[in-house]
């Protein structure tokens, strides 16, 4: 063979391969063909989320986005709690995080040092219609980084409907009126407030739900409890949260076996009507709707009232968020889900699938009429601003061992200002872990 002939064949095998490899890289990214055979590329973007959390909205709404625009948006899962946390951390550390990442808001997000690993979205147009309270819980030096990722649940008093209008009795608007309705309640031999102490976390509730009520006297006092400026126990209205919990056991409202009882037996006791009230977190609705699907419509909400009928209002606790990782490649389409997913239309689609357990955090949505009646009797505050979140949302400061305070302090064991003692001790050690100022 002439060597003319082989520097031919060679070029041409150079040349299929040059294209080959042109092809690969067109190839690279998914394709959709359209009928008349022109093909066209399809973005990616990934989303990790924890495995304790509830797809089937989320999914309702990718679905529909997928179709409206030329993204694919791909789930991955992770634990939940202590080893999901480190996950992000570590992913976020190495540069491996997905384009989305779904955490908590409040003082969880803060441990994620949010400026340095998320996108600022202040002066995103979808932003405008997220309620301030959220926000403020997204929110690191003035920037805000998240959309609310589910809706709303508040911190109150579930109660059984059916037992107010057998003994003649109103939603009460003060803790005075409050305490005559379980005066009633417990002459008519019903358990009065639920108690579910043997699962611990329960025993925080009528603390952490009080937080409008704090937040009305004290307005200064998140700031001021995480600059080590304010105290629980030396600041009479959020003192005043521990004497309620104080005063619920020694009025001997609870039933006799609450140590003993756990969540779920409580949510029998409300939905059977042997039990009248129940200090809760409304994501309980999702539990009760489940179990006791024929009682739901027996099951009303109102807030922890405060003193006065004046101050009226709800604590919020923040759902967690969606955020889009610094480092990604397409930051542009995340926003656009983002924008699809806090609309109407995303909206509608999430509660198609899953009943809301509290109201969204974004302004102008509306939930459809079909949701829970405790439920709407949340929208009435959210309508009309008022609302606080729980401390939790406004300071990263929440000590470890406040369910075991409150247990002891609602079983008699402690009294409140002991309890609240114990908590700012409790609280101290937490504060100096996070080498906060002022500590």
């Amino acid at each position: 063979m002439s060597k003319t002939k082989r520097k031919k064949i060679v070029s041409l095998l150079l040349s299929s391969a040059l294209m080959a490899g042109i092809l690969a890289g067109c190839t690279s990214k998914e394709e959709t063909t359209s009928g008349g055979g022109k093909s066209s590329e399809k973005e990616k973007i990934t989303f990790l989320i924890d495995n304790q959390t509830q797809l089937d909205g989320i999914e309702a709404v990718i679905a529909e986005f997928e179709k409206k625009n030329n993204i694919k948006v791909e789930i991955e899962t992770r634990p939940g709690g202590a080893e999901g946390d480190n996950i992000i951390k570590t992913r976020l550390a190495t540069g491996d995080m997905t384009d989305l990442v779904w955490n908590n808001s409040g003082s969880q997000l803060q441990a994620l040092n949010p400026e340095q690993n998320f996108v600022d979205l202040s002066n995103e147009p979808f932003m405008e219609n997220i309620m301030e309270d959220y926000k403020e819980a997204v929110s690191a030096n003035g920037k805000v980084f998240g959309i609310p990722g589910t809706p709303t649940n508040a911190g109150g008093w579930l109660y059984n409907k059916k037992v107010y209008a057998e003994l003649g009795l109103s939603v009460p608007k003060t803790w005075d009126e409050l305490l005559a309705n379980n005066e009633k309640i417990k002459q008519a031999g019903k358990t009065a407030v639920i108690g579910t102490f043997k699962d611990t976390w329960t025993s925080q509730v009528i603390v952490l739900a009080d937080n409008y009520n704090v937040l009305s006297e004290s307005p200064d006092f998140a700031e001021d409890f995480t600059a080590n400026k304010a105290k629980i126990s030396t600041t009479p209205a959020a003192l005043r949260s521990f004497e309620k919990l104080e005063e619920v056991f020694k009025k001997d409202y609870m039933n006799k076996d609450f140590l003993a009882t756990g969540y779920d037996a409580g949510l029998k006791m409300l939905a059977d009507g042997t039990g009248a009230h129940y200090p809760m977190i409304t994501f309980a609705l999702a539990n009760l709707a489940t179990n006791f699907p024929d009682q739901m419509q027996d099951i009303g909400f109102f807030p922890q009232p405060s003193d006065s009928s004046d101050k009226n209002g709800l604590t919020v606790w923040m759902p967690a968020g969606i955020f889009i990782n610094k480092n990604s490649e397409h930051v542009d389409d995340a926003k656009k889900f983002l924008e699809f997913y806090v609309s109407q239309e995303g909206i509608d689609l999430y509660t198609s699938k899953i009943k809301p357990t509290g109201p969204v955090a974004i302004k102008g949505v509306n939930l459809s009429d079909d949701v829970y009646p405790a439920v709407k009797d949340m929208l009435p505050y959210f309508e009309s601003g008022n609302t606080a979140p729980a401390l939790e949302f406004l300071s990263p400061v929440k000590g470890p061992n406040l369910e075991q305070i409150t247990t002891q302090v609602g079983s008699g064991i402690s009294s409140a200002k002991e309890g609240a003692e114990l908590y700012d001790k409790d609280v101290e050690k937490q504060a100096k872990q996070l080498g906060l100022e002022g500590w």
